[in-house]
């Protein structure tokens, strides 16, 4: 007996349709997995872990290219640098700092502050295929990042001051990092 036989007609084209969307899944978990292996490889800022898991969180990574990883990287990293400097701002008003932690509070806003447009303008100069503008827009949110993080090794009296910041300033470094790495990928990929 065909195994075909026993299912109605009009239900095969769905399982042609479902095996094909899993199949295509499967090839996008793969895409990011290797794509995340490559930037660790070139790049020793990069964790596999944070970067295979920040890719997939995004929804639209399960059906996207290597240009729509490098669009989701960019816009993770803005995401961050957003959010980061509106933590910023609730710690300035939610807590008792001392003067020296409420500068570096004040000089991490500013820096996050200015980061912002470099990020929106890193993603019009990557939907432009201007990829050496994105790259220098991505590495300005970077700096930003660790400008922030290095304040507040600056006391000055041989002692240091523990971030409140140091988790998300290293998760900008880290984004911006795989954002730069795919960038890298996709432009070894023309120049081939």
């Amino acid at each position: 007996m065909n195994v075909f036989s026993s299912i109605p007609l009009t239900i095969l084209p769905l399982l042609f349709l479902l095996c094909a969307i899993e199949t295509t899944l499967a090839q996008n978990v793969s895409l990011i997995r290797n794509t995340c292996k490559t930037s660790v490889t070139n790049d020793p800022n990069i964790k596999l872990n944070f970067c295979t898991t920040s890719l997939q969180a995004a929804p639209a990574s399960r059906c996207a290219s290597l240009r729509g990883l490098a669009m989701i990287s960019i816009r993770l990293l803005r995401y961050n640098v957003t959010d980061t400097r509106c933590l910023i701002k609730q710690l300035e008003k939610t807590k008792n700092w001392d003067d020296f932690n409420k500068r570096r509070l004040n000089d991490c806003l500013e820096v996050y502050s200015d980061a912002i447009p470099s990020v929106k303008q890193a993603m019009k100069s990557f939907n432009a295929k201007k990829y050496d503008d994105a790259n220098i827009q991505i590495t300005a949110v970077m700096d930003a990042a660790t400008t922030c993080e290095d304040g507040f090794k600056e006391r000055g009296n041989g002692t240091t001051s523990s971030s409140p910041l140091k988790k998300r300033n290293d998760d900008a470094f880290q984004l911006g990092a795989i954002a730069l790495s795919v960038l890298r990928i996709i432009q070894r990929a023309r120049v081939i």
